[in-house]
């Protein structure tokens, strides 16, 4: 019997289909706010194959679920990793490498950087230094640490990858009540990590990596998005829980009613919300529509959470009190008998057989250590039997330990050694409801009795006192303790539950009818039960008395001949010969049995059928007693079958008929004669025979010896390879997972190539790219217009390439870019009269270093031909302007003269050099400022764009008076919009002066 566990089963194929068609009532949505324990925490565990795994699963997960994930993936420590940004391509949530404190948050996703382990605490994220040897296991240690931080709450997804990682991890995500998703196997691409946690039988869901964001949004919106359904006392009347112990109890046959009940609401609440349930009566017509949902809840109330040497601490204690005080006590030929109920599978019971026999090897002591490791559920015997462990356990036991008692298997996996599973002898038993083991000198059960009422506690505990030997110690776990009843133990290490057995007469608690039904048996009511209490008693005390003094006397053996079980007082047919101890049955016989009863064994085996053998002379204390041995082979219970059952049936001497045995006087001395010399013939044949036997017998010892000697080396070997193996096969999963990376980023850059290229071809530059020797790297289509260029030109030195321009500095600019670092630009021009601007500019890498030069041809033509028309343009109005026999003046909004005409300067004798630039009143020493000029001007910017011939009259120094008529406009153009164009025309003298 072990502790109550959460399981977390695949369901059925039709339960699935269930699930499909029944359509679950809609939870009341609860809004994620952020807070504390306010949304779920996925954590994702993947190691090779995890990438593309990751954009299946985030391409189809929806970015405001309220929900944060923690990607966990095994990383090239050496190796910077890009997988944050890769996620970010898959997913609108904010994703985030994890640095050391960092806070959870909803609707984000988290990154585990490389060489790092990582915890969580009260939703904070710590980083932790990896191991610096032995098996790297982050997924399995944030795994645990995510379940004792979220307890119910967490969450695990496991994907692609190779060899076990995660097993042990969802163990404890399952211990906690949480929730777990595996990816299925076929659609993963590598299938270790999803078949290990699948094969655990643990798995709630077991889905393609595109299909679980779906299934996981609705078991969060159930589980999360109300609060958990509470079975209140009113609803424990109608006898709902009740009904759900039926229904395991008619499928399974054990009855749970007696378990602390918070213990099955909680698995019961996880069954619900696995199923989409929202009420307990529903679930109750779940149960009893659909039988193998029972099984499941069974399996999910013994979820054994344990590990290889669980709580050192504890063990060292153990080992100081309790371990080197029974081996120092007991003799050679006593065996040390230990029971350790609910083994689970069988980590705890191996992890004490380590230890007992580490002590004996290191103090030289032989032992004969027996444990009886017990456990209600089947399946986890059958696992604990075979001894076969998930790869991940390395990371709980010591690289010594493991190489010493455990063997590395195909595919990753770990297996105990013989020599230690031969000490532990697994069983299912009912702790509450089966026999006892009796005559045990240590007990240990851990967290098993926190999970049971108080009266089952009280009634383990009693059967305990009962089997453990007077000085019988117990070990409980540090959640447990026996202060109600401490009359049976007292304590000799209380901080880690530590007990020893009191000499003290008790009577056992009454006994509290838990039987384990088989299926259909149909069931007694408690009332009947009592009335036939009394009855049962005096039947079982006849029965006692009738067996032990009217029974033939009897034993039950194995398949080996080994003596499992003694009915009656067998002394007269069997005894222990001196030596090393054995319960081998025909090295026990008597003289005259021995022969007959292994000629009898084996026939019954052989035929499979019932053997007599009568009348036998059986040597007893100097007389002789006539047997008969009855050998049957046991059919019922199965469990039983292949022993067999021996019967001796003592013969009276009346019973024997004397008239049979010839007398000496019936018989001749010849016959006398034949009948001693075939004895001797057969004794010399025997003696012969024997012989020949104890010689081959040595002769296999010897070659034994050698084979044995050889496997030591063979086994040597094969552990340094499998280390190397369990090496390379790390360094190839941080391999797989850097080439996963980089087959992405090589997409990437891909990608980026083929945008630049296209990018450089549709701008029609034409470019090349010369390395720090001015060889040709690579260029660009249109370079091949005015330079022949074909792809093996691809490495010549720029210099043998013929140009189709009239420029011979290509190198020697080259050279001085390298040199100066500085961008030199020219303009050159072809032998088809097109020109271009050849651009040379050092080539920079990412880290800044020069590593070549880049040049760059931009057609210019078109803009050649327009500054030739413009230019010519511009010509043909300067002669225009120059031509004209009025002064032209062109002023800026400050009055200072732009440029004026030829006219300008010959009217007024003016000096066209010292004009340009000055004010246009202080031209002339002053002479210019003319008033009503000067406000006629200052009118044209702000309000007229124009004014037309107005008269202005002024005596000039050095030309004397003159009459001008003048004109001014304002200039418009796209670059300045404030110039002023003055046109002045002499008219002094001139008929329009006298007008």
């Amino acid at each position: 019997m072990k502790a109550p566990r959460k399981n977390n089963k695949i369901a059925s194929d039709s339960e699935e289909k269930h699930q499909k068609t029944r359509k679950a009532p809609e939870p009341p949505k609860k809004e994620n706010k952020g807070g504390e324990d306010s949304f779920p925490i996925v954590g994702i565990g993947a190691s090779a194959g995890g990438l593309e795994a990751f954009e299946q699963f985030f391409t189809n997960m929806p970015p405001d679920k309220g929900m944060a994930f923690v990607l966990i993936q095994h990383l090239d420590p050496s190796h910077k990793s890009i997988l944050a940004d890769l996620i970010r391509r898959y997913t609108s949530m904010k994703v985030s490498q994890i640095e050391d404190g960092m806070k959870v948050e909803p609707d984000s996703v988290f990154v585990i950087p490389p060489n790092h382990y990582l915890a969580i605490l009260h939703g904070k994220l710590h980083l932790m230094d990896s191991p610096a040897s032995g098996i790297r296991a982050p997924i399995d240690f944030f795994f645990r640490s995510l379940a004792e931080d979220q307890k119910e709450k967490s969450i695990c997804i496991i994907l692609s990858g190779t060899g076990t990682e995660g097993t042990l991890g969802l163990r404890a995500i399952k211990g906690e009540g949480g929730m777990v998703m595996v990816q299925s196997s076929e659609s993963a691409k590598y299938d270790g990590m999803p078949r290990s946690a699948i094969s655990t039988g643990l798995a709630d869901y077991t889905l393609p990596a595109d299909k679980m964001p779906e299934q996981l949004i609705a078991y969060v919106q159930h589980e999360f998005g109300r609060l958990p359904p509470k079975f209140s006392k009113p609803l424990l009347k109608e006898d709902l829980l009740d009904k759900v112990f039926l229904a395991v109890r008619s499928q399974t046959g054990h009855d749970f009613s007696y378990y602390k009940h918070s213990t099955i609401v909680r698995r019961v609440e996880r069954r619900m919300a696995i199923n989409r349930i929202g009420t307990l009566a529903e679930y109750v017509r779940h149960l009893q529509s659909y039988p193998e949902e029972s099984k499941i809840l069974f399996r999910e109330i013994l979820i054994g959470v344990t590990n290889f040497f669980r709580d050192p601490e504890a063990l060292d204690s153990l080992q100081q009190n309790v371990i080197v005080q029974l081996l120092e006590k007991k003799r050679r030929d006593e065996p040390l008998r230990i029971w350790t109920a609910g083994c689970a599978t069988g980590e705890e019971a191996y992890s004490l057989a380590i230890l007992f026999q580490n002590h004996a090897v290191k103090h030289t002591k032989d032992s004969n250590v027996q444990i009886f490791a017990t456990d209600i559920d089947d399946r986890a015997i059958k696992t604990a039997r075979s001894g076969r462990y998930p790869g991940s356990i390395a990371a709980d036991i010591r690289p010594e330990i493991l190489a010493r008692h455990f063997i590395k298997e195909e595919g990753g996996s770990y297996r105990v050694k013989k020599n230690i599973r031969d000490m532990v002898v697994f069983a299912v038993q009912n702790v509450i409801a089966d026999p006892p083991f009796s005559k045990i000198d240590l007990i240990t059960c851990r967290n098993l009795l926190i999970y049971l009422g108080p009266e089952l506690q009280k009634k383990v505990l009693s059967l305990f006192h009962y089997a453990l030997n007077q000085d019988g110690f117990l070990f409980l776990g540090s959640s447990e303790t026996v202060n109600e009843t401490l009359k049976l133990f007292h304590a000799i290490d209380r901080k880690w539950k530590i007990y020893k057995r009191k000499d003290a007469k008790f009577a056992m608690t009454e006994k509290i009818r838990l039987p384990s039904f088989t299926h259909g048996e149909p069931t007694r009511k408690d009332s009947d039960s009592e009335q036939r209490r009394g009855k049962i008693t005096y039947r079982e005390t006849a029965e006692k008395i009738i067996l032990d003094n009217y029974s033939p006397s009897g034993v039950i053996i194995n398949e080996q001949s080994e003596i499992l079980y003694v009915q009656g007082r067998t002394g007269k047919y069997l005894e222990h010969v001196s030596g090393e101890f054995s319960t081998d049955i025909v090295g026990m016989c008597r003289e005259g049995l021995k022969f007959e009863l292994a000629a009898a064994i084996r026939k019954a085996r052989t035929e499979d059928r019932e053997v007599r053998r009568e009348n036998l002379y059986v040597k007893t204390n100097g007389d002789e007693q006539l047997v008969t041995v009855i050998v049957k082979p046991i059919e019922q219970p199965a469990s039983m079958k292949g022993s067999m059952i021996v019967i001796f049936e003592d013969v009276s001497s009346q019973a024997f008929d004397k008239s049979e045995v010839h007398t000496s006087d019936s018989v001749s001395p010849d016959t006398y004669k034949q009948m001693e010399q075939e004895l001797r013939s057969t004794k010399e044949y025997l003696k012969a025979t024997i012989e020949e036997l104890q010689t081959s017998n040595e002769e296999l010892k010897s070659t034994n010896e050698q084979l044995q000697s050889a496997n030591e080396e063979l086994q040597s070997t094969n552990e340094e390879l499998e280390t190397s193996k369990e090496e390379l096969q790390s360094v190839n999963e941080e391999l797989v997972t850097v080439n996963s990376e980089l087959e992405q980023k090589i997409k990437e850059l891909s990608r980026t190539g083929n945008d630049m290229q296209n990018l450089l071809a549709s701008t029609e530059i034409g470019t090349i790219f010369l390395d720090t020797h001015l060889n040709i790297l690579r260029f660009t289509p249109a370079t091949t217009h005015f330079i022949k260029l074909i792809p093996t030109d691809i490495g010549r030195p720029v210099s043998d390439l013929v140009a189709n321009f009239y420029y011979d500095g290509l190198v020697r600019d080259a050279q001085e870019v390298l040199k100066t670092l500085a961008q030199k630009e020219v303009e050159v021009q072809t032998k088809e009269a097109r020109w271009y601007t050849m651009r040379l500019l050092p080539y920079r890498t990412v880290e800044n270093v020069i590593d070549g030069v880049v040049i760059t041809f931009m057609d210019i033509t078109e803009l050649k031909r327009m500054e030739k028309k413009t230019s010519d343009a511009l010509q043909f109005s300067e002669s225009i302007v120059n031509t004209v026999r009025e002064s032209l003046v062109i002023l800026d909004a400050d009055m200072r003269v732009v440029s004026a005409n030829r006219s300008f300067y010959r009217t007024f004798e003016l000096n066209a050099e010292g004009s340009e630039g000055k004010l246009f009143y202080t031209l002339d020493d002053g002479q210019w400022d003319i008033p009503e000029l000067r406000n006629l001007l200052e009118e044209i910017l702000p309000e007229k764009t124009e004014m037309d011939d107005f008269k202005v009259e002024h005596e000039f120094e050095r030309i004397g008076k003159r009459t001008m008529l003048m004109n001014a406009r304002k200039l418009e153009s796209e670059t300045d919009s404030r110039r002023i164009l003055l046109a002045i025309e002499d008219i002094t003298g001139s008929e329009m002066c006298r007008n």
